[in-house]
């Protein structure tokens, strides 16, 4: 009859510990909870106390009295806006709809009661904070204002967030798309030839995912106005762009590199990205780093073709089209100088013949 001894007993289990959790497994743990404790920090330090801070106004009264006011304004304690006086009504609902400024005061010299310009499609949260503000300092005065919204966020946008989660879901299609691109034939693309067969998959994935993105939004929910076509090709770019910086950390730090991106792309970019709280609302860094962020870029322009005729696109298209340029190329030559870098009697791990 076979015995074992508890001496043995321990070195099978210790086997079987190293077995089943791996060296590698383990720091890949590791990883995990460091994404997930950045995770927990990052939505919590943007969201845990909104605020505005410096919220562009303009003011529209006559010299004297708009003088007046903007230094009341710029005065308020804790900074939460930078008014500046404009010539007219005018050139007030001008910048509101260049997206210049968020929110217009047009003081009534005869009255009592001042009017209150605010484009809540740019960000209900944004436009409510500004009344709120407003409110507070034209009582302190002795004065009343009325609310104006001049560009309302549609009826199946009450909250102005439906170009957010568009932006959000074709992100989380691209960083898919690509890490399955990229794993499925190994973890590291072994040649140039096979990267540019990926990006050439991500771009059609990315043509119909964008596609079906403007579909839902448009003709099946009526969530967002705006041109169709618009939206159609922001969601191509914002799901290649995505995919491509995927690819490229694929192909510098191989299945590490999908970590990399989602602390990009989720853990940084989502709360930035100026969705249930617009940039005046976030703490500085996360107001600093959104707009260069592919989620940040892409919900700042989903909400200028649907709300405000394409204005103020340039910089968020070209920051898209930077990281769209920027992981090609790091995937091309990354993936040339990898193989050029590998062992010539060492095939690539997808290629190795099965133990």
């Amino acid at each position: 009859m076979a015995t074992t001894t508890d001496d043995g007993s321990r070195t099978t289990f210790l086997r079987e510990v190293r077995s089943a959790v791996t060296p590698h497994a383990s720091l890949l743990v590791l990883g995990v909870l460091g994404l997930m404790i950045a995770f927990i920090t990052s939505y919590t330090g943007a969201f845990h106390h909104p605020r505005p801070t410096d919220v562009p106004l303009g003011v529209v009264a006559p010299p004297p009295a708009a003088r007046k006011v903007v230094t009341q304004l710029d005065r308020l304690p804790g900074s939460p806006l930078a008014p500046r006086a404009l010539r007219s009504e005018r050139v007030a609902r001008q910048q509101l709809a260049d997206r210049a400024i968020d929110g217009a005061l047009l003081v009534d010299p005869r009255g009592t009661t001042d009017r209150l310009l605010v484009a809540s499609g740019g960000g209900a949260s944004l436009s409510q904070a500004v009344e709120l503000v407003v409110r507070a300092a034209e009582k302190a005065q002795g004065r009343t204002v009325r609310t104006v919204d001049v560009s309302p966020a549609a009826a199946g946008d009450s909250r102005s967030l439906s170009s957010f989660y568009l932006v959000v879901g074709w992100c989380v299609g691209g960083y898919l798309c690509a890490a399955i691109l990229a794993i499925s034939a190994g973890a590291r693309p072994s040649n140039g030839h096979r990267a540019v067969i990926r990006l050439a998959a991500l771009a059609l994935y990315a043509i119909a995912a964008g596609l079906a993105g403007a579909i839902v939004v448009g003709p099946v929910l009526d969530a967002l106005p705006g041109t169709f076509a618009g939206l159609w090709g922001l969601g191509a770019l914002v799901v290649f762009a995505v995919g491509a910086t995927t690819l490229a950390c694929q192909a510098l730090l191989g299945i590490i590199g999908i970590g990399l991106a989602i602390l990009l792309i989720v853990i940084l970019g989502n709360p930035s990205a100026g969705g249930a709280y617009p940039y005046p609302l976030l703490p500085p860094f996360w107001r600093a780093i959104g707009p260069a962020l592919p989620p940040g870029a892409g919900t700042w322009a989903a909400r200028s073709l649907a709300y405000f005729d394409g204005a103020a696109l340039t910089g968020p298209l070209l920051v898209l089209a930077a990281w769209a340029v920027g992981g090609t190329l790091l995937t091309l030559l990354l993936s040339v100088f990898l193989k050029k870098d590998r062992p010539a009697d060492r095939p690539p791990e997808d290629e190795r013949p099965p133990a």
